[in-house]
């Protein structure tokens, strides 16, 4: 993957130090370049740091082509990734729902995320996809979800280490899955990749970066802040909990919308393996991961529910910004005049 162009001040500063400069030589400028100030009225819809954002948290996956992967853990870029998240993880507990987990056991628990799913009322992504979309909305769908469904399962691995008993070994059954069982090309990345490439999209990873805007790039870099930080395990297996108890009706609502515009296997596996895979790890993941790391451990309880209800307040930004474009004839991607540098 390339590095993106920049959206404003902290990301040019930023990527054009991860282009220039080794990390072990010019301490000094790197120090003096990275003191920023980091200016937003609303982190998640702004570009220039939810870029930054991304382009920090890459390091620690498969990075970039011209960048030294040396700069993975460097303490200035750590420093900076740090301000940022701080912004972030402060507007995330602002728009999630007041938390009001009642203590139980795991399917107590269980039953209160399918209430959180149930209840949700975001805007309907899926319906629109299914009953009304064009063919080049059906394709900017796409794009948006490629940002984490061509490296899917990643930002959940993190949290493997960091659980313990019942919730991890939940946690491995599920990612088991999200990575093929085994099988090799059954990963749902690569289905994912085939979908695209049935509509005649870029299936490499971060090809269409340049025209995701913030609030998409904000719901990945979630995962990312929750899975990278050990104190946020509870939000990881949260996200992935309501994640996957709020997947398989919407995937079959996604299938039918890709065979209405004339698509079918493989286009389609990617949602029909979803819509039979995720009416299991819903249990699962509701039951046995959340459920049984809330029984291991009852103090993280509160940081579980934030992470299922962040999931849902940031997905239903996301939809909204689809929706409200696409009712209005406009692209819900950037545009050439947005995507102009600065």
């Amino acid at each position: 993957m390339k590095l993106p162009p920049q959206r404003g001040p902290v990301s040019a500063e930023l990527i054009d130090l991860l282009r220039t400069f080794a990390p072990e030589n010019d301490q000094t400028a790197c120090d003096d370049r990275l003191v920023v100030p980091l200016e937003s009225e609303d982190i998640l819809f702004s570009d220039d740091l939810q870029l930054s954002l991304f382009v920090l948290y890459e390091l620690h996956y498969r990075g970039f082509d011209e960048v030294d992967e040396r700069w993975e853990w460097n303490p200035q870029l750590l420093a900076l990734r740090a301000r940022i998240e701080e912004q972030f993880e402060r507007k995330l507990r602002e728009i999630a729902m007041d938390v009001s987990y009642v203590p139980g056991d795991a399917q107590a628990v269980a039953q209160q995320l399918f209430t959180l799913a149930n209840d949700d009322g975001g805007p309907s992504v899926s319906n629109f996809i299914a009953r009304e979309a064009t063919l080049e909305q059906a394709q900017e769908f796409l794009i948006h979800k490629s940002i984490y469904q061509l490296k899917e399962a990643d930002p959940h691995s993190w949290a493997i280490p960091r659980l313990n008993g019942r919730g991890k070994s939940a946690l491995m059954e599920i990612q088991f899955d999200e990575y093929g069982a085994g099988r090799p090309g059954a990963m749902h990345s690569e289905l994912f990749a085939l979908t695209m490439r049935g509509l005649e999209l870029d299936a490499e990873f971060g090809a269409y970066i340049d025209r995701l805007p913030a609030i998409t790039l904000a719901s990945v870099n979630m995962m990312s802040l929750f899975g990278l930080h050990r104190r946020l395990r509870g939000c990881i297996a949260g996200h992935l909990a309501i994640y996957e108890m709020t997947s398989s009706i919407p995937n079959a609502r996604y299938a039918r919308g890709f065979r209405r515009l004339g698509f079918d296997t493989p286009v389609t596996d990617y949602f029909d393996e979803h819509v039979e895979a995720d009416a299991v790890h819903e249990q699962i993941a509701g039951r046995d991961l959340a459920g049984g790391l809330i029984e291991y451990d009852p103090t993280i309880a509160t940081e579980v529910f934030f992470g299922a209800q962040a999931a849902c307040a940031v997905d239903a930004l996301v939809g909204e910004h689809q929706l409200t474009a696409w009712r209005s004839g406009k692209s819900s991607l950037r545009t050439a005049t947005e995507r102009m540098p600065a």
